[in-house]
């Protein structure tokens, strides 16, 4: 496999942003270094959060979070490698967080919808959410509606 990239540019009147398509047979390093690339350059800016790390303080990029959950009255988010503890409650962490990007699934836990590798909607109508890196969540029942609109 080589690093070589096809770039194709489509006129589309029905666009008034650009639109990003990534095709390949899988996600791998230059997939993800692509993805990077289009958002460093894109205009649209969230912030950082900022997640404490035992006596350290990190700024976790956005594009960096799995997920965002309550666990022991504290809120973490947890990326593809560490889990850190964040100051805000989750309210407060929706509103900071891509609206595009992070839905919420149940009253503890938000996720973010770009790391969703697969839904499992099951006979009984619950959603199951398998990420990327094979964790697993379920979406609660408040939410289902909100989820399966995304969904279609």
């Amino acid at each position: 496999m080589s690093n070589a990239v096809d770039i194709e540019f489509v006129v589309d009147e029905k666009y008034d942003d650009p639109n990003v398509t990534i095709r390949a047979k899988k996600k791998t390093a230059l997939v993800d270094n692509i993805i990077q690339a289009v958002e460093n350059v894109s205009e649209k800016s969230y912030a950082r959060i900022p997640a404490h790390e035992g006596e350290e303080v990190r700024l976790v990029s956005q594009r960096d979070i799995i997920r965002a959950y309550s666990h022991d009255h504290k809120v973490v988010i947890q990326t593809e490698t560490d889990s850190y503890i964040v100051k805000n409650t989750l309210i407060a962490l929706e509103e900071i967080l891509d609206p595009e990007r992070f839905i919420r699934i149940s009253h503890s836990e938000i996720i973010n919808f770009y790391k969703v590798k697969g839904f499992d909607i099951n006979i009984k109508g619950s959603i199951g959410i398998q990420f990327d890196n094979g964790i697993k969540s379920w979406v609660s029942r408040r939410y289902l509606k909100k989820i399966r609109d995304v969904l279609k």
